[in-house]
């Protein structure tokens, strides 16, 4: 008789939170941003009970973040702030999960790239979330050989959650 062991599965705490009103949030977008955050962390091998929150907001409180975080006075897509360095996070005393950081997503300017890229809606906020929790594990895009990386890692993940570029 042969017995199949499961891995057992970390907690992820996934905390998303709708400061905008200006796009609707499509049934089923936060299970499948939850769905992206976890095949980030099996992706990377990350180890460990964790949260992470996700934020949507407008162009306008964007623009305000990374004026004020980036000192850039403009509306981007997507701005990560981790609460972690080189695998050292802070935790929750409650829970004892690590604490990734914050994702804040501009749901106008998702939209807006859904429609200029030619795919949905929610594949564009699940590509910025897989980003976005990349950038709170470490990974950065400034050089070539790191942009290449973390194109190649997002782009597995996307094709893990359904959602692989046609």
């Amino acid at each position: 008789m042969m017995f199949m062991m499961a891995m057992a599965i970390d907690k992820v705490k996934v905390i998303i939170t709708d400061r905008q009103k200006k796009v609707r949030i499509p049934t089923g977008l936060r299970m499948q941003i939850r769905r992206a955050c976890i095949a980030v962390l099996r992706e990377e091998q990350f180890e460990g009970d964790s949260e992470v929150s996700v934020s949507f907001v407008d162009n306008e409180e964007i623009r305000k973040l990374n004026k004020e975080f980036r000192d850039i006075d403009s509306a981007t897509d997507v701005l990560s702030f981790p609460l972690g360095e080189n695998g050292v996070y802070d935790v929750n005393p409650d829970t004892g999960a690590k604490l990734l950081g914050d994702v804040v997503i501009s749901m106008e300017r998702a939209q807006e790239q859904a429609l200029e890229y030619g795919h949905s809606f929610e594949r564009e906020v699940c590509y910025l979330t897989v980003h976005s929790m990349l950038h709170l594990l470490g990974y950065d895009h400034m050089e070539p050989q790191e942009k290449a990386e973390m194109r190649m890692k997002e782009e597995t993940v996307m094709a893990r959650i359904g959602l692989e570029r046609i």
